[in-house]
């Protein structure tokens, strides 16, 4: 970018989705819009009617700052420290995994069958749902705005992702409804749930080494890695689930398309469980494993 030229919100977007594009980002004018959009404190879609606008030195020198950082390979969700998921915005941070699209799917199933069970319900407790390893909140706050009469309880290992899911549930006026516990997966847990849901570690150390350096060197190892095979932190979950569960209740899981067929071994091989349906993504990889309890 030149000093001395007078550099307009157009130009600015058109430089750096060309300087984007030779750094290997995927998406590059999308990059360079959202960037631009949180430097200049506006919504993405204020930028285009404002293309002939001439950025002053502190846009500029922000955006810049941005830019490099997502030229090294920052992901843009870090660098503005948000993502939308599910149609609503969420805080995230290096503390968090970033949300992604294939856990929506998660979500959609979770609310139709918390609906139907609601319905067939002769109980008169009230609908308890616990969220396992909920980093950044997004699984627990979207049952807590959607289920409205439901409990709902969020473990996560992580007390830099507790953190982060708090802020999430208090900009979505949902922190009285949630119950945020630090631990590790179910251990310690002594009450009933009707729905166990988990977006687990799942990741293989071989498929970690393969992951694109954008998620490898940024999100949070922890999250990501679930044992050398991808299944050990899964296996310790299906086991501690299954006395966990009401009567009829649910075992909701996403996984890996990688390990779709180990993981239903492993609940085949539970007796508390009937039998697994795994449904698939929009790419038509498997994705969402789900099981009720006998």
């Amino acid at each position: 970018m030149s000093e001395s030229e007078d550099w307009t919100i157009g130009k600015l977007l058109e430089w750096t989705k060309d300087y984007l594009a030779k750094h290997g980002a995927e998406s590059p004018r999308l990059d360079a819009e959202v960037l631009l959009a949180h430097a200049r404190k506006c919504q993405r879609i204020e930028l285009y009617t404002a293309f002939e606008e001439v950025a002053n030195d502190q846009l500029r020198n922000e955006f810049r700052a941005l830019v490099k950082k997502r030229s090294e390979g920052t992901p843009v969700a870090y660098l503005v420290e948000s993502r939308e998921f599910y149609s609503l915005p969420f805080t995230v941070s290096p503390a968090v995994l970033i949300p992604r699209p294939e856990t929506e799917l998660l979500v959609v199933r979770l609310l139709d069958l918390a609906k139907e069970r609601n319905v067939a319900s002769t109980e008169d407790a009230q609908l308890k749902v616990v969220d396992v390893g909920t980093g950044s909140g997004i699984i627990a706050i979207c049952s807590a705005i959607y289920l409205p009469s439901a409990r709902i309880v969020a473990i996560d290992a992580s007390e830099a992702a507790l953190e982060v899911a708090k802020a999430n549930a208090k900009r979505h006026n949902v922190s009285d409804r949630i119950e945020f516990r630090h631990g590790d997966l179910l251990e310690g847990v002594d009450e009933q749930f009707d729905f166990i849901v988990s977006n687990p570690p799942y990741v293989s150390e071989a498929e970690y080494a393969e992951l694109d350096k954008s998620v490898r060197d940024h999100e949070p190892r922890e999250a990501l890695v679930g044992g050398s095979s991808g299944t050990e932190l899964i296996s310790k979950l299906v086991a501690q689930s299954g006395s966990l569960l009401r009567s009829k209740g649910w075992f909701l899981m996403e996984i890996s398309p990688m390990i779709a067929d180990s993981v239903k071994r492993i609940v085949d091989s539970n007796p508390a469980f009937s039998s697994v349906r795994v449904t698939p993504d929009l790419a038509k990889l498997p994705r969402i494993v789900e099981t009720q309890r006998q």
